[in-house]
């Protein structure tokens, strides 16, 4: 193979290798972007929810509390529907809190969403600063050089993707703990 071929053959390799490895980590982030805003939606809805079971809840107690300070007898019935109404109010606060732990599972993805971002940068550096190293001229010193740029694009690819494993965790809810993704 001449020199011009095998030179032309590092390139083509060294341009496939980083728009591959580009490509995988920027489909990474997108998805951890799309993952990230199911979450925050999902985690509005069962606030929402929450809060407005709440408010029902509350009003509901007001009104047997109204009853009984407008001079009605205390009853059986308005008892049961106090202590009914505690408890359900309990039961949403509870629902409300567990929306919150969302966040934490929002701030893990997008943590590694920018720890991919930041890495990718640092490859992609890498590789900026290992083409310095072509000259003009020596066609075998070109070709080494891009093979060496090749050896570490791939090195730091599996290296950033090792490092961000995708499971998103989030422990000491009520419900026991929880792994996403």
């Amino acid at each position: 193979m001449t020199r011009e071929k095998l030179l032309g053959s590092q390139v083509r390799h060294l341009l496939s290798n980083l728009s591959d490895h580009g490509t995988q980590h920027l489909t990474e982030v997108e998805t951890d972007l799309v993952q990230t805003s199911f979450l925050l939606g999902e985690a509005i809805e069962k606030l929402g929810a929450s809060f407005m079971a709440i408010h029902e809840a509350i009003t509901a107690q007001q009104e047997a509390i109204d009853l009984l300070l407008s001079g009605a007898k205390p009853t059986p019935e308005i008892a049961e529907k106090l202590k009914a109404k505690h408890k359900e109010i309990g039961q949403h606060v509870n629902a409300a809190v567990t929306g919150l732990q969302f966040q934490d599972m929002t701030s893990q993805l997008i943590g590694r969403t920018v720890r991919r971002v930041t890495g990718l940068r640092e490859v992609l550096g890498g590789i900026g600063s290992g083409s310095s190293g072509i000259t003009e001229g020596n066609s075998e010193e070109i070709i080494d050089t891009l093979n060496s740029i090749n050896k570490v694009l791939e090195e730091q690819s599996l290296k950033l993707e090792s490092a961000l494993w995708k499971a998103v965790c989030q422990t000491h809810m009520e419900s026991g703990d929880i792994e996403l993704f």
